[in-house]
């Protein structure tokens, strides 16, 4: 009886060779950011309890209602395998008294979970970086994270062609009148709607300004802006945001059309988007959430955060292709095994990526390792009756100088 080969779930992938490089020197990237930022870094649980995610996703998100993966454990309680930062980190903000280090700067990355259609980039077990102020309620929270979001894009050498578009959603006060008025403009067009636009008009009409559908697109470019509702403080507010990311050289565009539907959202939206990846641009997006916490049964406290997708990321770097070894070993004669293994051991101790080949015929392992990609060849082998080391390097002499020092001092 044969027996059958298990396949993968469908929706989730493995990532391996050029694909895992990229992944892995974005992970990289954003520690090594982060750090220039001086984020906290933080672990979260992959799954929480259910209400964590109900509350302050809004019971009526698609992401509640058809994208989360919740569960019964065996004491009878709902758990959720999380499909997002925030609200996790929100509720240790206020569960493990991180109160304390208000404003908190944190970041964290991972694997995050959404039972929806997989595509190009998107997959039901998927990867993301996420950053978040925790308790700064001044504008120039939100233009360190975006200043960082822009750093961070230029340092995995992927700003080009990426544009910054950024919204203000006001304060409480401008984003009632404003959803108030586009609940009257819409409601006089409801007919023309999608079928999800005229559910969302009674639930939350603010996303029917994101459609995609055509039928909606054509009701949303005469649909009221949130410009002619902002009060005095709102427009102060996005003024000092926009007058930061000037003076930190962060190219911007206004897109008055980008929105966030749940009412905890306040002031500055944002989104950094590509034509690189077809329909779905965004590879980095967030904004200002100052009433999430309350959600969750805590005080009012400001906050502002992004996340971006780790693959999305990766595949805009395209192939990375094999990363060369600083030095590949050919051990040429099995006497020299142990002398070889010391060189590569003293070579990794000193920095160095090695690779050595000392198993197949003796014969052919140089040419075996010669074939390897890597900046310096070394050869080990017994010439004129004693052990030696052939050094050659694809570089100039920085290459091969340090190495050929190390291993002089193992046959001095």
């Amino acid at each position: 009886m044969s027996i059958q080969t298990p396949q993968p779930v469908r929706g989730t992938q493995d990532i391996f060779g050029a694909e895992a490089e990229a992944f892995a020197f974005v992970v990289e990237t954003f520690e090594r950011v982060r750090k220039l930022y001086r984020f906290r870094r933080a672990e979260m649980p992959v799954f929480e309890k259910t209400t964590v995610f109900s509350r302050s996703l809004g019971e009526t998100t698609d992401v509640v209602s058809k994208e989360m993966y919740s569960f019964e454990d065996r004491g009878g309680e709902s758990l959720t395998l999380r499909p997002e930062f925030t609200a996790g980190l929100a509720r240790a903000f206020l569960t493990d008294g991180w109160q304390q280090h208000a404003p908190l700067k944190i970041a964290t990355h991972g694997p995050l979970f959404r039972y929806e259609r997989p595509q190009k980039g998107r997959y039901r077990q998927f990867h993301q970086l996420d950053a978040e102020i925790i308790g700064a309620g001044e504008p120039q929270a939100d233009v360190e994270l975006l200043v960082m979001a822009d750093q961070l894009l230029h340092e995995l050498g992927i700003a080009d062609g990426v544009t910054l578009h950024l919204n203000t959603l006001g304060d409480a006060p401008s984003r009632e009148a404003w959803r108030l008025a586009l609940i009257d403009y819409f409601r006089a067009h409801r007919e023309g709607l999608s079928e999800d636009s005229q559910e969302r008009l009674d639930k939350n009409p603010l996303r029917i300004l994101d459609s995609k559908d055509p039928r909606d697109k054509a009701f949303v470019a005469d649909a009221p802006q949130i410009d002619a509702f902002l009060s005095g403080e709102a427009q102060d507010f996005f003024g000092k945001v926009t007058a930061g990311l000037d003076a930190a050289g962060v190219a911007w565009t206004r897109a008055p059309a980008l929105v966030r539907g749940l009412d905890y959202y306040r002031h500055t939206a944002f989104e950094f988007v590509t034509d690189r990846l077809g329909a779905q641009g965004t590879v980095l997006g967030g904004g200002r959430y100052d009433g999430l916490i309350e959600t969750l049964g805590g005080p009012h406290t400001p906050a502002v955060g992004w996340a971006a997708g780790i693959e999305r990321l990766a595949m805009l770097l395209g192939e990375r292709g094999e990363v060369p070894a600083d030095v590949v070993l050919a051990v040429e004669d099995d006497q020299l095994l142990n002398l070889g293994i010391r060189a590569n051991t003293a070579l990794r101790q000193a920095g160095f990526s090695t690779e050595m080949i000392s198993t197949g015929s003796p014969r052919k392992r140089f040419d075996k390792a010669a074939k390897i990609p890597g900046k310096v060849l070394v050869g080990i082998a017994i010439r004129d009756g004693r052990s030696a080391f052939n050094v050659r390097s694809n570089g100039g002499a920085e290459d091969h100088l340090p190495v050929q020092a190390i291993l002089d001092k193992l046959t001095a």
